[in-house]
Order: C-alpha cells, then sequence, then structure tokens
C-alpha cells in the first residue's frame, strides 16, 4: 500500500475512533466544508458540510445506550477508503440491533469529502423501537441548531 492510502486509512481509522465515542464536535472536523454524507437509498439528498452530517447522525445515534463497532475490512485505493464493519444499536428500551454496513470514503488532503453508507435499512426498520422511528420520521434538520 502506498503513503497516500496508508495516509488516509489513517485518517478513516481516527473518524470511527471519534464516531464511536460519539464525539460531535472532533467528528465534525474530519469534514470538508463542502462534504457529502449518504445513506445510500434512504435519504436522497442526504447531507452536506460537516453541521448538517452531525445532525444527520446525531437524529438515529444520540439516543442509543449504547453503540457499539465491530470493524471486519478496512481497504483504501487512492482517495477512497472503503469499510466493512457491523454496528451495534443498543436501546434503553432493551432492543439490540447488529446492523452491517459498507462505508465508502473519499479522502482528500486529510478531510473526508465524500461518505456514502450501504446498509439493509429494512435492518433497522423491523428491529428498532416504535419511539426511535417516531424520532427518525422527524429528520435531522431541528438539530441543525444544536450540532457541532
Amino acid at each position: 500500500m502506498g503513503t497516500v492510502e496508508a495516509r488516509n486509512k489513517q485518517v478513516v481509522e481516527r473518524y470511527w475512533d471519534a464516531h464511536f465515542r460519539r464525539d460531535w464536535a472532533r467528528m465534525a472536523r474530519f469534514f470538508t466544508s463542502t462534504a457529502h454524507y449518504t445513506d445510500v437509498g434512504v435519504d436522497g439528498a442526504g447531507a452536506t458540510g460537516p453541521a448538517e452530517i452531525i445532525a444527520r447522525l446525531r437524529l438515529g445515534i444520540e439516543p442509543l445506550e449504547g453503540y457499539h463497532h465491530l470493524p471486519r475490512h478496512l481497504v483504501a485505493e487512492g482517495d477512497l477508503v472503503v469499510t466493512e464493519h457491523v454496528e451495534q444499536w443498543c436501546f434503553h428500551t432493551g432492543e439490540v440491533i447488529d446492523h452491517p454496513f459498507t462505508s465508502v470514503m473519499e479522502v482528500e488532503d486529510g478531510l473526508i469529502r465524500r461518505w456514502h453508507d450501504y446498509s439493509h435499512i429494512g435492518n433497522l426498520v423491523d428491529h428498532a423501537p416504535a419511539w426511535w422511528l417516531e424520532r427518525i420520521a422527524g429528520g435531522w434538520r431541528h438539530l441543525l441548531d444544536d450540532s457541532a
């Protein structure tokens, strides 16, 4: 692996560390000002820029009682870093969901400029508690005032 790939993998590994600690302010610093995040096939336009991305992420993962990362593979080629991983979502109401993802990130000059998540969203919809689904239905834009 070349030096660029090694640096890009380190950026993504540091991002995941902040992400699973839910360190919103630190997470925001990993994105370019025009970075784009989306759950492919779920939210269409996605979120652009650190404030929107963090608000979008907070909507789903902030209320979790437990949030654990089970990484499988991390592969880098040029500006792309692909992570195959499972997120374990633990709700205070007792539900636990192991949710697999493939996350594709483009890294430019040490910052993430594009992040597209691929998952089976039906896994969450079928197993998440009703209160969480109601929260998601409300959308993330109202969280912008509170984001990093």
